[in-house]
C-alpha cells in the first residue's frame, strides 16, 4: 500500500475513533506551509513528538533538576523521568476522552524544555536578571517556545504546530484548577501576544487552545505531586508520617496510590465534557497537597542552603557572557558552543536576548563547570 493512502487510512481512523472534541492531526497548522517533508506520511502531531525528541535542548533534560539538585541520589526524579512521567500519565487520561494521544505526547515531552539549570530557583534568579536588562520577566514556559520555534537547528527552529506550542507555552502545572475549557480557535498571532504579555505579567493565567493541551496541564500536577513526596521522603525532608490525614483519606500516601485517585477522578468526571476537570472534593484535597509540598518541601531550609551562591553565580555568568557578546570575544563558550553559524539568530536578537538563552539552556553541571571552582556549592544532601 503507498505510504500516502496509509496517512489518509490513519486520518480516517482518526475522524471516527477519536472524540468529536479532539483535535485532529490533520487540523495541525504550522508558521510554514512551504515546508518539503522526505517523508509526508507522517501525521502532524507524530512528526512535532519526532522533532521534539530529536532536538538538542530535549537532550539535556538529562541533567536539568526537578525539585532536588546538589544531592547524592541516582534514585531522584529529573526532569526528563518528570516529562516522560508527565506523557504517560496524560496519554492515559486522553486515551479514555478519546482525544489525540499524538498531540499530548508533543505537548508532555516539550512541556519544560524552557526550564534553566536548578529549576525554579535558577528560573526565579533569571528571571531577576531579565527583568533588571529589560528584557521581560523570565519564564520557563515562555523559554519552551523560544528554544523550539527560533533557537533550534540554528535559529531556525523545528516549525512545530500551533496547537504543540501553544500547550507548551500553557502548561502552567502550578496554577491550581479544578476545572480547564480550552480556549478554541488561537493563532500564530494570538500566540506570539501571549507571550509578550508572560513576558510584561509573569502572573497571567493562560488557558490551552486545545482539550489535549488542558490534560497535559492537569497531568503536569498529577506527575510531579505524589513524586515529589516520594522523593522528599528518600531524601529525609519529610516522614510520611508528616501528610495531614485530611489529605490522606482521600488521596491516599504513597505516589502510586495519589496518581490512581487523580487520574480516575479527572476522568470519570471529564467524559464527554468539553472541559476537562476534577471533582470538588479531590481538587480541594489537591489543593492542600500543593500547600503542604510548598512549605515543608519545596520552601525548605534544607535544600536550600546554597540559594545564594547560586544566585551570585547567575548573576556572573550573565555578565560574563554579556561582555563577551558585546566585545565580540569569539574565544568564549557562548560563541565556541552556541553561536557557531547562527547569524540569522544573532541578526534577530538583542546580546541579552542571546545571553539568556544561552544559560537558560544549560544542564546544572555545565552550569557548574563555567564556574571558578572555588566558588562552586557543594552537594547539600547526601
Amino acid at each position: 500500500m503507498p505510504l500516502d493512502n496509509i496517512r489518509l487510512a490513519l486520518t480516517q481512523r482518526e475522524a471516527e475513533s477519536l472524540s468529536p472534541l479532539a483535535t485532529l492531526s490533520i487540523k495541525g497548522l504550522r508558521r510554514s506551509h512551504e515546508e518539503k517533508l522526505k517523508h509526508g506520511y507522517r501525521q502532524a502531531f507524530s512528526l512535532d513528538v519526532d522533532r521534539i525528541l530529536h532536538s538538542l535542548v530535549y537532550t539535556r533534560y538529562i541533567d536539568k533538576t526537578q525539585v532536588f539538585y546538589l544531592i547524592e541520589n541516582d534514585h531522584i526524579t529529573h526532569r526528563v523521568l518528570h516529562v516522560q512521567l508527565v506523557s504517560k500519565i496524560a496519554r492515559t487520561i486522553g486515551r479514555f476522552l478519546g482525544l489525540n494521544e499524538d498531540l499530548i505526547e508533543a505537548i508532555s515531552l516539550g512541556h519544560d524544555i524552557g526550564h534553566t539549570p536548578f529549576g525554579h530557583d535558577g528560573e526565579r534568579f533569571l528571571s531577576e536578571i531579565c527583568k533588571s536588562y529589560g528584557i521581560g520577566y523570565f519564564l520557563h514556559s515562555v523559554q519552551g517556545v523560544q528554544f523550539l520555534d527560533r533557537v533550534e537547528r540554528k535559529g531556525k527552529g523545528w516549525n512545530l504546530c500551533l496547537q504543540t506550542l501553544d500547550g507548551i507555552l500553557c502548561h502552567d502545572g502550578e496554577i491550581h484548577n479544578e476545572m480547564l475549557k480550552p480556549e478554541r480557535n488561537k493563532t500564530f498571532i494570538k500566540l506570539d501576544e501571549e507571550i509578550a504579555a508572560k513576558k510584561t505579567a509573569p502572573d497571567m493565567q493562560l488557558i490551552p487552545m486545545t482539550l489535549e493541551g488542558c490534560v497535559v496541564r492537569m497531568a503536569d500536577t498529577i506527575s510531579y505531586i505524589g513524586r515529589d513526596l516520594e522523593d522528599a521522603i528518600r531524601l529525609k525532608v519529610i516522614k510520611r508520617s508528616d501528610i495531614p490525614d485530611d489529605i490522606v483519606k482521600i488521596l491516599g500516601n504513597t505516589n502510586g496510590t495519589i496518581v490512581y485517585n487523580l487520574v480516575t477522578d479527572i476522568i470519570e468526571n471529564s467524559f464527554q465534557k468539553s472541559y476537562v476537570a476534577f471533582s470538588p472534593e479531590i481538587s480541594d484535597a489537591l489543593k492542600k497537597l500543593k500547600d503542604f509540598n510548598l512549605e515543608y518541601i519545596y520552601m525548605n531550609s534544607k535544600i536550600k542552603t546554597n540559594l545564594d551562591r547560586i544566585k551570585k553565580l547567575f548573576e556572573m555568568l550573565f555578565e560574563r557572557y554579556l561582555n563577551d557578546v558585546k566585545n565580540e570575544n569569539h574565544s568564549s563558550v557562548i560563541f565556541t558552543r552556541f553561536l557557531e553559524d547562527m547569524s540569522d539568530y544573532i541578526e534577530n536578537h538583542s546580546k541579552e536576548e542571546i545571553v539568556r538563552d544561552f544559560i537558560a539552556g544549560m544542564t546544572d553541571k555545565y552550569f557548574l563547570r563555567q564556574c571558578p571552582i572555588e566558588m562552586r556549592p557543594k552537594i547539600q544532601i547526601k
